[in-house]
């Protein structure tokens, strides 16, 4: 057991970017949850039982998985630090309302097995383990990851998909305020713009959340779309539509300050961010995904080790 107190202290610390030293695991992850609980509800309202399934099969297969896995590596489980079912959570935040519970289940599963136990556990990953869930998901099975899929049971459209297929024409109704507000198709959580401002504003409040990566990371969202917006205003939306759409928000704020995945001194995780940021537009411009911000962020975390290099030089040191 106190090995086990002993890795969970470790991976405070190195989980700099997200929960500030000093502060237990298990009391920041209620902390999380509570922020995430407006978003969660918000979900709810707009999606009905649907969002409370993904959000409940995601929850429930997370911790399971967590557990088994624990048990089979003879490891002590450590279920009532939240960390696995915040995962979980977030893992939902990422997937439409229509997917089906087996798919939930599988990347839920997957996302603890391949971006969590596969390094240790909790602090080990190299990758942002939701990221991991959502990839999976959204490689294997895309049919059923498409948030146009959801048409059929609400009269809304998904701002990204309308951008990448049918151009800037197609959003001239979306407004700022729409998209804050969630009134257009999304990903259960990530839709809801406002509300995960909120909670990455709450987190940084408590000294939870600290803000170069979420920061710097909007910043290189703005900066790439607003070069692209004007190059060809015509052809290109403006960066206010990029930062407020998809799942750019729910990155900036927890996954890419995602624990052992990002940089730990300052100046790198302000590069980490920015760089993320800036890829996040690239993908959306370029790639086949209308929405490239989980792509952005399992990229970013390949190059972390890089950014790691950047560090402050010891005093007297050249």
């Amino acid at each position: 057991m106190a090995s086990q107190d002993i890795s969970k202290n470790v991976y405070s610390v190195a989980a700099a970017p997200f929960w500030h030293c000093g502060k237990t695991l298990q009391s920041n992850m209620i902390q999380t949850l509570l922020a995430l609980l407006p978003v969660a509800a918000m979900a709810v309202y707009r999606y009905g039982f649907d969002a409370l399934s993904v959000m409940a099969w995601a929850c429930l297969t997370a911790v399971v998985t967590e557990v088994l896995v624990q048990k089979l590596m003879g490891q002590e489980p450590t279920a009532d630090d939240f960390s696995a079912l915040v995962d979980g959570l977030l893992l939902a935040f990422l997937l439409p309302a229509t997917v089906p519970a087996w798919m939930v289940v599988v990347g839920s599963a997957a996302m603890i097995i391949l971006g969590r136990m596969v390094f240790g556990g909790f602090g080990g990953s190299p990758l942002s383990a939701p990221a991991v869930g959502w990839g999976i998901l959204a490689i294997s099975w895309p049919d059923f990851m498409d948030l146009n899929g959801m048409l059929l049971k609400w009269d809304l459209i998904e701002p990204l998909s309308e951008l990448k297929y049918f151009g800037l024409d197609a959003i001239a109704n979306v407004s700022p305020v729409s998209q804050l507000l969630g009134d257009n198709l999304g990903a259960l959580g990530a839709s809801q713009a406002g509300l995960i401002i909120l909670a990455g504003v709450y987190l940084m409040s408590r000294g939870i959340l600290r803000w170069f990566i979420p920061v710097s990371f909007l910043a290189g969202v703005l900066v790439a779309g607003l070069i692209y917006n004007l190059i060809d205003p015509q052809a290109y939306a403006s960066p206010i539509f990029h930062l407020l759409s998809g799942s750019t928000l729910l990155a900036a704020f927890f996954l890419m300050p995602y624990p052992s995945s990002s940089p730990a001194w300052r100046l790198p995780m302000l590069l980490f961010g920015f760089f993320g940021g800036v890829m996040v537009v690239i993908i959306r411009t370029y790639g086949i995904y209308p929405d490239g911000a989980c792509f952005a962020v399992l990229l970013a975390n390949l190059g972390t080790p890089l950014f790691d290099l950047i560090q402050p030089k010891p005093f007297g040191g050249r």
